[in-house]
């Protein structure tokens, strides 16, 4: 019986090279053509942009309180989500009970819920006369549907589930036996979490930390209808854009810069953990 020779690694290479590089045409042209659909609006909000009167259009009043509006809401339902999602994603990954993975569902579910459904949910439910709005109002005198309270409420609803998905894939990642040695050495659940599993998991923090506050920057459709659109209590920057856009569509395109600029640098920020490929 005869053994084939070896051939040449070089030859082999050439081969593997090839191969990686050949693609076939009716995959081709809609990758392009799917390329280009996604291309092709912000090509164009940047071509449109009226670059001679950005600085003008940056430094109106108008849009200086709604992009401080929109820092000071989007940090504020970040912060909620951290101290809210972070145990509800330790709760998912390390706890096992009945109905886990309806309750999975359910922390999911605003992601795929249209945002003005979720408002609306909002107001049924922490409403003026909602399930728990009524008693908020009644025990405490809190209102919280149109005001500035009422926008961090509808940006931390949709922004939640991104950080618990986030911390939820980073805690399952992790060894948890560390956690046990932990235990075992003395230490309660709670001071091994916070002394080892948290520093274990930070990067994840931290990655759906930044997710959730872009998120919640750019949402619109919960906030509007929870929190209204008042200038200087509400108005966020997706909510000017859409208010400029029928009056002044110059200043629409000026703010969309901000909050695509904004988008880019989270982009950038997180490369390594979600662009990141093996060349």
């Amino acid at each position: 019986m005869t053994t084939a020779a070896p051939q040449d690694p070089q030859v082999l290479e050439s081969k593997r090279r090839r191969t990686r590089s050949g693609v076939p045409l009716p995959l081709l042209l809609p990758a392009l053509a799917g390329f280009a659909f996604l291309v092709l609006p912000l090509a164009a909000l940047l071509i449109r942009a009226p670059w001679r009167s950005l600085p003008e259009q940056l430094t109106s009043v108008e849009v200086w309180q709604a992009l401080r509006l929109s820092l000071i809401t989007a940090t504020a339902a970040t912060a909620v989500a951290l101290v809210l999602g972070v145990p509800l994603a330790w709760l998912l990954a390390r706890a096992r009970f009945p109905g886990r993975r309806v309750v999975r569902a359910l922390v999911t579910l605003p992601l795929v819920l249209p945002p003005v459904v979720g408002g609306v949910a909002l107001l049924l439910a922490l409403g003026r006369n909602g399930i728990v709005g009524r008693w908020l109002d009644s025990a405490f005198g809190v209102t919280l549907p149109f005001t500035t309270a009422g926008v961090v409420v509808a940006e931390a609803f949709v922004a939640m589930p991104f950080l618990v998905i986030s911390v939820e894939g980073t805690l399952r990642a992790a060894d948890p036996r560390y956690e046990e040695a932990a235990t075992t050495l003395g230490a309660s659940r709670f001071t091994a979490f916070r002394r080892v599993t948290l520093p274990m998991i930070a990067p994840g923090v931290a990655a759906g930390a930044v997710l959730a506050w872009a998120r919640a920057l750019g949402e619109f459709g919960a906030t509007i209808t929870f929190a209204g659109n008042f200038p200087g209590r509400t108005q966020t920057m997706p909510l000017s854009v859409y208010l400029a856009l029928q009056s002044d569509p110059d200043a629409a395109i000026a703010l969309s810069l901000v909050l695509l600029a904004v988008s880019v640098a989270v982009l950038a920020g997180l490369r390594d953990r979600w662009m990141g490929t093996s060349a």
